[in-house]
């Protein structure tokens, strides 16, 4: 039975915005990257954002969302151009590379912590909720983190509304799009930091670990249903908005079951559902081969 004192609460309402929010979003945006085939480059910049959200609290001995966002979108901006420039300037294969990057990164955020952790320089400043830009926790999110995420999702959508048609030509024929006269170094800019704005904006929703997941299994579980970019947008986007409602109900229900983990998990049910029985699932495709056999 579903519990309507839950749903009507205060904090299930805060919560369960915050993630939708966010969920719709990131699930809109992340079928872009998959398509690119660079769903490992966001997983990567997701971990090597964490290091910046701790320079940013170590200069400014403060907690406020905004100041955490442009440390993580810095950080995130380093670790997309050495990316880059190790890719092409070396014979490491891009899964290496990125390997380098995001355990480097990521490392480096860790001794960060460990250091201001009862360090007395840093007595001053409030360090609760640091620990959760790792694993998340929404169920702490507040007015403020709301507003910022919001602020972060509607201009990442109205981005996407604007040049819908470049992105969908430069996702599927990026030589044609240069061919015509389309800058594609532009459009990868304005996809990239999308990308990066929503992956800083939801650190405390679902930590540094789990954030690639929020862009990438919508798109996953999208692509099952269509082949038009407009409806895998669209359904990667409801997809993210449901699993979000439904895992913060759950976490808010059963006690002791984190928010962000419990949606990534909805998530993931959804994509594993759509990988056997949608039109391009398990069973479509062993159909389709009976057929031609």
């Amino acid at each position: 039975m579903i519990n309507l004192e839950v749903l009507t609460s205060y904090s299930f309402l805060v919560v369960s915005l915050g993630t939708l929010i966010l969920a719709v979003a990131a699930g809109s945006v992340g079928c872009i990257t998959v398509l690119k085939g660079q769903s490992l480059i966001g997983d990567a910049i997701g971990h090597a954002s964490f290091p910046g959200i701790i320079l940013a609290f170590m200069l400014f001995m403060q907690r406020d969302p905004l100041i955490l966002l442009l440390g993580a979108l810095i950080s995130g901006s380093i670790a997309f151009i050495l990316i880059q420039v190790i890719n092409k300037n070396s014979k490491l294969d891009l899964d290496a590379t990125l390997a380098i990057i995001l355990s480097s990164f990521f490392g480096l955020g860790m001794v960060l912590k460990s250091h201001i952790q009862g360090n007395p320089n840093y007595q001053g400043a409030s360090q609760s909720g640091i620990q959760n830009y790792i694993f998340g926790q929404a169920a702490y999110i507040m007015a403020k983190d709301i507003k910022l995420i919001l602020a972060v999702a509607i201009f990442s959508l109205l981005i996407l509304i604007i040049f819908y048609k470049e992105i969908k030509l430069f996702v599927f024929d990026e030589n044609y799009a240069r061919t015509i006269g389309m800058n594609t170094t532009v459009l990868n800019g304005i996809i990239l930091f999308m990308t990066m704005s929503l992956i800083s904006a939801g650190l405390k929703v679902v930590g540094a670990i789990l954030i690639s997941a929020l862009l990438i299994v919508p798109a996953i579980t999208a692509l099952q249903w269509s082949n038009k970019f407009s409806v895998v947008l669209l359904i990667a986007g409801i997809v993210g908005g449901i699993s979000a409602i439904i895992g913060t109900y759950i976490s808010t229900v059963y006690s002791g079951m984190s928010t962000g983990p419990t949606i990534i998990l909805i998530m993931t049910i959804f994509a594993f559902f759509s990988l056997i029985v949608g039109p391009h699932g398990l069973l479509a495709n062993l159909k389709m081969r009976r057929k031609i056999l």
